[in-house]
């Protein structure tokens, strides 16, 4: 038997995913949320740990068998792969709920941003009221923008703004990732493609995702 040692597990998106594949889950949620934060950080402090993972094997089931997982290679809506991959807090972000994981494979260049607040292990309810950590302008503006350089591989490239903006987009991407420095894991996951096209240079893809889970893999 395969056991996953879950490192991160995005409840939210979980809860999300789910109340759209059960619309029984929806109404059974809403009756556990109080009526002010104290008593819905209570709640999720004694919600059950089993609980959790089982709501998300159901998410992940039903995203392999109907939903549009790709790889790395290929990011459908959604994308999954097992990969090294190097985290830490977002690079350079003066904001600690920030979580960026990084990695790859000789064709692609792989990163995936979130909330700190889900890896296992934080403490529920901390930070619950910023704004969301996993959306893409959020991850983006704590990448910054690409260096000087890359700037200049993006004018000469494109013709039009938006297309000078996905290049610097991911030429920042492609930049974070090749700057972290931590250990690398191996690591299995699923996640929400939020951007995907060529790096700077031309010989490798770029593909920025939000992650459902990460795991680590022995």
């Amino acid at each position: 038997m395969t056991f996953r040692y879950y490192l991160y597990v995005s409840d939210s998106k979980v809860d999300m995913l789910l109340s759209q594949i059960d619309p029984r889950f929806a109404a059974k949620r809403s009756t556990e949320v109080g009526v002010n934060l104290q008593m819905v950080s209570a709640k999720r402090s004694t919600a059950p740990t089993d609980d959790r993972f089982l709501r998300l094997e159901r998410v992940v089931r039903y995203l392999q068998d109907h939903g549009d997982v790709g790889t790395v290679d290929e990011p459908g809506q959604f994308f999954g792969g097992l990969l090294p991959m190097r985290w830490t807090s977002m690079p350079g972000a003066a904001d600690p709920s920030l979580v960026f994981l990084g990695g790859c494979d000789g064709r692609n260049v792989v990163g995936l941003g979130g909330s700190a607040r889900h890896l296992l292990g934080s403490v529920p309810g901390v930070d619950d009221a910023r704004p969301s950590s996993s959306l893409l302008p959020a991850i983006l503006d704590q990448l910054g923008t690409a260096s000087e350089l890359e700037d200049e591989l993006v004018l000469d490239s494109v013709g039009d703004d938006l297309d000078r903006t996905d290049h610097s987009a991911l030429a920042a991407v492609h930049r974070a990732v090749r700057e972290l420095r931590t250990p690398a894991q191996n690591v299995e996951f699923i996640a929400k493609r939020l951007l995907h096209g060529t790096g700077p240079g031309g010989d490798e893809s770029v593909v920025l995702g939000s992650p459902i889970y990460v795991a680590q893999v022995d």
